[in-house]
């Protein structure tokens, strides 16, 4: 596919190779429906859309549409955490029940925040019978981690949480505030930079909202997971109760408009590299994180190979860190990616803040997904 870039994006001069790799996308890697935005020094240099929202319909990527970012829903989670760790609200070496008695049962009383924010809590499998209508209601589902024993020792080693991960956080920021997490990441994060960033989508915005493209070899990953249900890696990665696949099911109503901090945000790819570039200095006059923030949450907690995953994957309070976002991010990057092929992260020496968001999805991840790659590789290499 041949990609026309549409006549009101914004490529600054020496940011012309960061376009040509999204027009190459669009022409060897089956790129459907993208954006890429790229912030130097609190500037946006690159910000660039095309492609079909919709191919079903021939819907446009329009300069306002938003799509379904998966995990770096995590990121924008552990930014609002850390907001908290930063304001002496959340302590982040406090046991979790300190906020939230009720986690305490089964054996789970010493789990701190610290190991939840690094995967290392062992909880990242849901035990409990739960439906899609549980979860969307957030209360059954929090309830079912906190009545659970851990799946592994918590502390002694680090597995992905790939949705538990956003309910904890997620509870543990209503708890200390009051509010749904979706409502404190519009007030603290998107609404003071003016961001097009949602958990939790108004229906009012549907029309706005990319279709998502299942993967083409999606179902290898549920075969992989069928093959052993019992084991870590299909009870994390299905669950809770086998109801997550990367399907049609994340276009439906329900799955826009739920809660999961872990899992379902939606955003454009501008808004994305705005919150990063506003953790590392400010945008507009609005800074996220402070420089003393930063280093505390992106001090290495976890590395090595990764329980669920199998592995090697490296994490921080929240953030992933390098090597685990790619080969363009520099060794004081923080960020996360998403399911499917989604990006966002900032790089400290750098300066930039990179978002990269799109709706056909890849198995794999920024490592060996050659559209993130390299994109966030052409970005450091004009930032030189």
């Amino acid at each position: 596919m041949t990609l026309a870039l549409a006549p009101d994006v914004h490529v600054e001069p020496g940011w012309g190779p960061v376009a040509d790799a999204f027009r190459r996308n669009f022409e060897t890697s089956g790129e459907v429906g993208a954006a890429c935005c790229v912030y130097a020094d609190g500037r946006p240099v690159v910000d660039v859309w095309g492609g079909l929202a919709d191919p079903a319909t021939s819907r446009a990527w329009a300069s306002d549409t938003i799509v379904i970012i998966f995990s770096c829903t995590k990121g924008i989670t552990a930014l609002g955490a850390n907001r908290l760790i930063e304001a002496g609200r959340l302590d982040p070496d406090a046991p979790v029940a300190r906020y939230w008695p009720e986690f305490a049962a089964n054996d789970k009383e010493a789990i701190t925040v610290r190991m939840v924010l690094s995967h290392r809590a062992g909880l990242a499998a849901v035990d409990g019978d739960l439906t899609l209508d549980d979860v969307a209601a957030w209360q059954p589902v929090v309830d079912a981690i906190a009545a659970q024993a851990p799946n592994w020792e918590p502390g002694s080693a680090h597995g992905y949480h790939a949705r538990s991960f956003g309910w904890i956080i997620g509870e543990l920021i209503r708890r200390i505030t009051g509010q749904m997490p979706g409502a404190y990441i519009a007030d603290e994060i998107a609404a003071p930079l003016h961001l097009d960033l949602y958990l939790g989508v108004p229906e009012a915005l549907d029309h706005r909202v990319a279709t998502l493209c299942p993967a083409p070899d999606a179902a290898l990953l549920d075969e992989f997971a069928a093959a052993d249900p019992s084991s870590l890696f299909a009870r994390v990665m299905t669950g809770p109760s086998g109801l997550f696949h990367y399907d049609n099911e994340w276009n439906t109503r329900r799955l826009r408009a739920a809660q999961l901090p872990s899992s379902n945000g939606h955003a454009d790819a501008r808004s994305l590299a705005r919150a990063y570039a506003a953790c590392l200095a400010p945008v507009d006059g609005v800074r996220l994180l402070g420089d003393a923030a930063l280093d505390q949450a992106t001090e290495v907690l976890s590395e090595g190979n990764d329980l669920v995953i199998g592995q090697p994957l490296t994490f921080g309070l929240g953030f992933s860190l390098p090597p685990t976002l790619g080969p363009g991010a520099g060794p004081r990057s923080f960020g996360h990616a998403g399911a499917g092929g989604s990006l966002a992260y900032a790089d400290r020496d750098a300066g930039l803040a990179f978002g990269y968001v799109m709706n056909q999805m890849r198995l794999g991840g920024p490592t060996d997904d050659p559209r993130a790659a390299r994109l966030s590789a052409a970005a450091a290499r004009c930032a030189g």
